[in-house]
């Protein structure tokens, strides 16, 4: 795993190994593997573009997103939202009610609605 690119802790190995070890023999065959890997290899890529997508807004590179750019960023999405549905997204993820978004309580707003699809 580690000569693709991925470093799993231990718990994240067995948790894999869990998940796509279909016979349960305990070990992973070699199509069970490649399975883990392309799932592992998929997460890691949508990762890298939530942190890129990241960068982009932060564009005063303060480590955080203003609630006002967040609010502009999802009106202008092409699913278009109402401005209820919008307030409510942000008010979800704005876990410390701060005003703005840091890159985590961004992650978990992306990432959520990447799962919805």
């Amino acid at each position: 795993m580690r000569s693709l690119g991925q470093n799993p802790t231990d718990a994240e190995v067995q948790d894999m190994i869990n998940e796509v070890d279909v016979d349960g023999s305990g070990a992973i065959e070699f199509p069970e593997f490649c399975v883990m890997m392309v799932k592992k290899m998929q997460e890691t890529d949508t990762e890298n573009e939530i942190r890129e997508a990241y960068r982009v807004f932060d564009k005063e590179r303060t480590g955080v997103i203003a609630a006002s750019e967040m609010k502009l960023i999802l009106s202008n999405l092409p699913e278009k939202l109402s401005e209820d549905e919008i307030d409510e997204m942000l008010a979800t993820a704005d876990k410390d009610g701060n005003g703005s978004f840091s890159y985590e309580e961004f992650r978990l707003m992306i990432g959520a609605s990447l799962t919805m699809k």
